[in-house]
């Protein structure tokens, strides 16, 4: 009886539903919620209303949701004949030196490294030092972020790399002397130059005390460097760095259509690294336009930069470190094949530090309320459960790029490069400076030489004959696998 009369209810209200939807106008019907929200998506609607609310710009966690790097259109070569896969029993090596021209190289057991997510600003200790703890157990190095040196940080890190940054909070004497890497930080992917900083209001104690900021007082990022108000006051900066402390000094912004013209000014430094941090690159909870609609694609931006420090000749001297939206061991390695020497993660890397630890928070708080400074959760994190999970991601990480290496025929991953690519988009193909999917690899070299022959003048081209050939593989066109540093 009872299941018959809910049956009736059910059914009542859903003829009432349905009936509603099928007669009513689109001005008074609830279908019309659904037109709505493909109009101007979900996501738009809520930051709209958040917007509303605060009349102030809205930080998003972990970057922008939108990826325009297409890492998918690219695949690996394998081979069988042509080129013998790597023999059983072979060990493929994983390391990388970042600055191999400083006079104290940064040389790493694998080529994945911890992004800058700075404490205090962003994450609270336990996870600066889980992170720390993980990476030193994978053998690689993780940063500071925009930060003070935290002591309990550099303890749990074997290689740390410190940002001598906007803040000026990592920028003395006492700081720089303990670091295996200095970081000069002018931007991020996810926030470019823009101002940021913590309001007094959001410190506690031991902030102001860390961070050495007065009670009452902001601590301020700047969108300029302390000292640096002109493009010829960087290069001197540069020099001194590496002239005091003999480490690898790298330079950090976000990747810009100008960056052409930027690492020529860090050239003339003698910069040792360049992190190339795309638009896809994540924050503790960046403004939403920054995050989507400035800056370069990783993707795009990580080949302009390769190809600008070939063209200049100093790629195999200065390190290229890729940044922003990298999460599988794919996205690594494609990266690496195309000119990066190792590659940085964020967002991935707390995922993997949280593993079991998700449920801290969840379900009635988002996740990262169990790795922020103001997290309600952040005490909750156990450090050494976060460690091992970390390290054994990194670890599951490169196993897999390690089976793929054996597949390219290769023994070490510092020897994957653009002829281990193939890209199924031809315009792509192009940009990337790798093969075309479409045609077979004397097809498209017959094609080029016959275009070129042509058209040598062709101003619009994209790649003279020359520039085409030294960015493609084969035997016509030489062999692009990077040589071990």
């Amino acid at each position: 009886m009872l299941t018959r009369i809910v049956h009736r209810i059910i059914n009542s209200v859903a003829d009432a539903v349905m009936n509603r939807m099928m007669q009513d106008p689109y001005t008074e019907n609830l279908f019309s919620y659904v037109t709505i929200t493909q109009k101007l998506t979900l996501r738009a609607i809520v930051e709209a209303a958040m917007r509303a609310e605060s009349g102030k710009p809205i930080p998003r966690p972990l970057g922008s949701p939108i990826v325009l790097s297409r890492w998918e259109q690219l695949m690996f070569n394998p081979v069988h004949l042509y080129r013998m896969p790597t023999q059983d029993g072979v060990r493929v090596q994983t390391g990388v030196t970042i600055g191999p021209k400083a006079k104290k190289p940064l040389t790493l057991e694998i080529p994945i490294l911890i992004s800058g997510m700075s404490y205090g600003g962003a994450l609270g200790l336990k996870a600066k030092q889980a992170l720390a703890r993980g990476a030193s157990m994978a053998g690689t190095a993780t940063n500071s972020g925009e930060a003070p040196l935290v002591p309990e940080e550099r303890r749990e890190a074997r290689y740390f790399i410190g940002q001598y940054n906007r803040g000026g909070w990592m920028n003395d004497h006492e700081s720089l002397s303990q670091l295996d890497a200095i970081e000069i930080q002018l931007g991020q992917g996810a926030q470019a130059s823009a101002p940021m900083g913590t309001s007094s209001w959001q410190m506690d104690d031991e902030f102001r005390r860390r961070f050495n900021i007065p009670e009452g007082e902001d601590a301020p990022i700047h969108s300029r460097l302390k000292g640096v108000n002109r493009p010829e006051e960087f290069p001197p900066l540069v020099r001194k760095l590496r002239q005091t402390y003999g480490v690898p000094v790298g330079l950090k912004t976000c990747a810009t259509h100008y960056l052409e013209d930027e690492i020529d000014c860090a050239l003339e430094g003698g910069i040792d690294y360049i992190v190339v941090d795309g638009a896809e690159a994540g924050t503790h909870g960046g403004p939403t336009t920054l995050q989507d609609d400035v800056g370069l694609p990783t993707l795009y931006a990580l080949a302009r930069t390769v190809r600008h420090l070939e063209k200049r000749g100093v790629k195999h001297e200065v390190s290229v470190i890729a940044a922003g939206g990298l999460t599988t061991p794919g996205h690594f390695l494609k990266a690496m094949a195309l000119g990066a020497d190792a590659v940085y993660i964020g967002s991935i890397a707390l995922v993997a530090m949280l593993q079991t630890q998700f449920n801290l928070a969840s379900p009635f708080e988002p996740p990262v309320q169990s790795v922020l400074y103001h997290g309600k959760f952040k005490e909750d994190l156990n450090i050494e459960q976060g460690a091992e999970h970390l390290a054994k991601f990194l670890k599951s990480c490169v196993e897999e790029m390690k089976l793929t290496a054996i597949s390219l025929g290769k023994t070490d991953l510092q020897q994957i490069g653009r002829d281990d690519l193939v890209c199924m988009d031809r315009e792509l193909a192009t940009v990337l400076g790798v093969d075309y999917a479409g045609w077979s690899r004397a097809e498209q070299r017959a094609a080029k030489k016959e275009e070129m022959a042509l058209k040598p003048n062709k101003a619009d081209s994209l790649w003279k004959w020359d520039d085409f050939m030294s960015y493609t593989s084969g035997d016509e066109a030489g062999d692009t696998t990077k040589p071990l540093h």
